[in-house]
């Protein structure tokens, strides 16, 4: 299984951080050349692999790490997303329902990427939090995730575990999905929450 995060802001960073803590290789990626900011990514860890956007989408799983407004910007990158999970950790702030056309944002996000599958997740905690060692008082931090596809929200909820976190499956996009959403100038009920599950 191949992995990248698109996007190298403070969110992208922060994922970056999570992967090179478990020793997972992924490709990280912008819309700039690779050698402005392969020295950061390699600083991160060795894991962390700066890529071409074009060359980053072709892993099985991408992490959306951008602004909600440039998703369909990437999205253009590939005709089809068939067979990949995308995970839409963007945040739909200051968009009004009805530019989304009263959908949740990720459905809107999905309806861009042609053929794959998509999750919402990782997108409720900010970045200063989301970049910590999610071990925490012995406990893990959690995460959310939503889906219109559970079999792809099983995948990325092993994924979660695999880099540390503690995944809880919200449902589908239009029902658990809102509680991780913007709209408009509000936030899901469970956006900003930083929680712990204790095994």
């Amino acid at each position: 299984m191949s992995y990248a995060i698109i996007g190298f802001g403070p969110l992208g960073k922060a994922l970056a951080k999570a992967f090179a803590r478990s020793g997972i290789e992924v490709s990280v990626a912008t819309t700039r050349n690779p050698e402005s900011f392969a020295s950061a990514a390699a600083a991160i860890g060795p894991e962390i692999i700066a890529k071409k956007l074009a060359e980053a989408v072709q892993a099985d799983i991408v992490f959306l790490a951008v602004r909600f407004e440039s998703h369909r910007d990437v999205a253009r990158v590939l005709p089809s997303w068939k067979g990949k999970i995308i995970i839409d950790v963007t945040n739909a702030y200051g968009v009004s329902p009805e530019e989304l056309g009263g959908e949740p944002s990720s459905r809107v996000v999905a309806q861009a990427f042609t053929g794959g599958r998509l999750v919402k997740g990782f997108n409720h905690l900010v970045s200063g939090v989301l970049e910590l060692d999610p071990t925490v008082h012995g406990g893990r931090r959690v995460v959310f995730l939503a889906s219109d596809d559970d079999s792809a929200a099983t995948e990325i909820s092993t994924l979660a575990q695999n880099l540390g976190f503690s995944p809880i499956k919200l449902g589908g996009l239009a029902e658990g999905g809102l509680l991780v959403q913007a709209r408009g100038n509000s936030w899901g009920q469970l956006i900003f929450k930083d929680l712990v599950k204790f095994d």
